[in-house]
């Protein structure tokens, strides 16, 4: 005869144990492989994402990996230019998320904070009223930037001393050279290297809730469902 421990334990397995492992057994590897969220801690992509912001990562955007690892099995895609796009560093492994500047073969400089792919410039322009938090702006200028068409918003901090001006960089193969929108307060590509293709887990697209760090994680609900530019 049980006792009443041995009883209850399965009664935990059959109720509440068991189903728990065949779901985890269910959603974890699709987690790994098509989709998940990443929260974002720190303010390296300010204006386009804040700290405290959670957003949708598409990990089939160029590929499909074997499920809890980087190795790919299928790849029908590679990130483009201004994606914003989540990778581990080469550095250290840490996951980043930062915005695809060059793509293999390309040649990145900066001149001042100012762009140049390939020996041309990149286009600046003011930013459009009502693209930027007000948080975004304190002490701050800000711009919009247009990478291959697509135009998103770039922070520039004139009192922090930072990394304004590097390069020309030829991007290898295979790399792609990173960087974040906040461009004076971003550990990227200008300090650790370009990221390997194999280091890239998705395209973030899509910021699904947001909670404001400095106000007691407040929801900020006019962020709720917002594509990232």
């Amino acid at each position: 005869m049980k006792t009443p421990v041995q009883r209850f334990a399965r009664w935990c397995w059959r109720e509440w144990l068991r189903p728990l492992a065949f779901a985890d057994a269910i959603v974890l590897p699709l987690k790994s492989s098509i989709a998940e969220w990443n929260y974002i801690p720190s303010g390296s992509m300010i204006p386009s994402l804040l700290p405290g912001d959670l957003v949708w990562v598409n990990k089939l955007a160029y590929d499909l990996k074997l499920p809890f690892t980087t190795r790919h099995l299928v790849e029908w895609g590679d990130p483009q230019r201004g994606d914003v796009a989540v990778f581990y560093s080469p550095e250290d492994g840490i996951r980043l998320v930062k915005r695809v500047v060059g793509l293999p073969g390309d040649v990145v400089e900066s001149r001042n904070d100012c762009l140049f792919l390939n020996g041309t410039p990149v286009i600046y322009a003011p930013l459009p009223a009502g693209m930027a938090d007000p948080e975004s702006r304190s002490s701050a200028l800000l711009a919009e930037e247009e990478l291959a068409g697509r135009p998103h918003p770039v922070r520039i901090l004139p009192g922090r001393p930072a990394l304004r001006t590097f390069g020309p960089v030829r991007v290898p193969p295979r790399g792609y050279f990173m960087m974040g929108d906040n461009r004076d307060d971003s550990h990227d590509s200008r300090y650790f290297g370009c990221a390997p293709r194999r280091c890239i887990v998705g395209r973030a697209t899509t910021i699904i809730a947001s909670a404001d760090l400095a106000h007691l994680a407040s929801p900020r609900t006019d962020r709720l469902l917002r594509e990232i530019p």
